[in-house]
């Protein structure tokens, strides 16, 4: 499953209930259509750093990484290339 469908369906899962799942765009903002608000950001960052093995600087907790799911799923890509990986 790709990032932008898990992050799709975790949204849709946790914060869209009763709502119509297509108001979820690729590049719709979360906060301002309403899907998610402070506290929610807070639950899609330990679902974001339990699933993909990354930390969620507070630093980085602007709309620029956090508000769409095409800013989501290129923060990760970020994270992910810049995480040290270890060697032998």
């Amino acid at each position: 499953m790709s990032v932008r469908t898990e992050l799709r369906q975790f949204i849709r899962d946790n914060f869209m209930i009763g709502r119509d799942p297509e108001e979820l765009t690729d590049s719709g903002s979360l906060l301002e259509m309403g899907i998610i608000d402070s506290t929610g950001v807070l639950e899609l960052v330990a679902f974001l750093e339990e699933r993909y093995g990354i930390h969620v600087d507070d630093t980085e907790l602007v709309p620029d990484n956090l508000d769409s799911l095409n800013n989501l799923e290129a923060y990760i890509s970020r994270k992910q290339a810049s995480a040290p990986t270890s060697g032998a």
